[in-house]
């Protein structure tokens, strides 16, 4: 049980709140974002409604998910710098869908210490299998790296080679998949 001194002091940085945000711009529901995090509905429910903070490692989790860094709970934004760097080895490799043994493609977040970004950015490595269709608010824009890699959105299919890029509404369902045995890679930007 933390002291009154300290709930206090973390109230002043509205922990719960900043989640909830995130979790809403996203779209996600608790159980959506516990799939993701590997933390109950239950348990996030009251981190963001102020009635338990969550540990270091635990809101490390949460930040990950949003692709923000942790300071994105502690700084004022109007203290944060505009400028970040994003070391390679420093970067966290996923899985399209959390969980999955056989993944369509892996992913690296090329801006996750930024917060409040305009865009999202992505390196990702595309496996044999064609990914499952999904759909999000904005734009995409593609641009391959090495290999051929196959887009289909809504039911279009266009095959992009190493050099190539694709601009499309990802308000459509689209998909990806890796054309023959070479590797493929990609840059992809949602806005």
């Amino acid at each position: 049980m933390l002291s009154q001194t300290l709930a206090t002091g973390l109230e002043h940085y509205r922990i719960g709140p900043k989640i909830k945000a995130l979790r809403q711009k996203k779209k996600l529901g608790l159980v959506q974002m516990g799939e993701y995090t590997g933390l109950s509905a239950a348990m996030l429910s009251k981190i963001e409604r102020g009635q338990l903070f969550p540990t270091l490692p635990t809101l490390l989790r949460i930040a990950l998910v949003f692709g923000v860094g942790l300071e994105h709970f502690f700084v004022d934004d109007r203290k944060r710098p505009a400028v970040s760097v994003i070391r390679k080895a420093d970067r966290l490799r996923l899985p399209d869908r959390p969980g999955d043994q056989d993944p369509s493609y892996f992913f690296e977040s090329l801006d996750f210490p930024v917060t409040d970004r305009k865009m999202e950015a992505f390196y990702a490595e595309f496996q044999g299998r064609q990914s499952e269709p999904h759909r999000h608010d904005g734009t995409e824009l593609i641009y391959v790296l090495s290999g051929h890699l196959v887009v289909n959105v809504d039911g279009d299919e266009t095959v992009l080679h190493e050099g190539d890029a694709m601009y499309f509404d990802s308000g459509a369902p689209h998909t990806y998949s890796r054309q023959g045995r070479s590797s493929c890679s990609a840059v992809i930007v949602v806005a």
